[in-house]
């Protein structure tokens, strides 16, 4: 089964979308196998990260934008703005598939961990996230 799943993000940042893909898994009546996700742009990416503490997304965040500044003078790509290129290569270093088992029709995520979609550009945009089930 394949399901795209659009999903409006508001701002930079991770947005936990762990509820929507359980909800495919559910849907699909799927009990045991394996959920690809993958996300069909390339400045915005994927990644698994804790769910508990939001102090460790908003860390994540600032390392990434000191890594991935805004305004490299050595950066030629300004398309779109100057959160274009900064976009891209923190897409390029974090993920655009994920890989989770699946066991007794839940995702087989340790308990702090959530499925986050992480929007490298600073306005919304809406995005197109595939799921996988097989």
């Amino acid at each position: 089964m394949i399901r795209t799943v659009p999903i409006q993000t508001k701002r930079q940042g991770m947005l936990d979308i762990t509820a929507r893909v359980q909800a495919v898994v559910a849907e699909s009546g799927l009990t045991e196998g394996l959920c690809t996700v993958f996300i069909r742009h390339t400045s915005a990416s994927l990644v698994i990260q804790e769910n508990a503490d939001p102090s460790a997304r908003l860390d994540l965040e600032a390392w990434m934008t000191r890594l991935a500044p805004e305004g490299d003078p050595h950066f030629t790509h300004h398309d779109e703005g100057p959160d274009d290129m900064p976009s891209h290569l923190r897409a390029a270093l974090t993920s655009t598939s994920l890989g989770i088992p699946i066991l007794d029709a839940r995702l087989m995520l340790g308990r702090w961990q959530g499925i986050y979609l992480w929007e490298h550009r600073r306005r919304p945009h809406e995005r197109e996230v595939v799921i996988h089930l097989a």
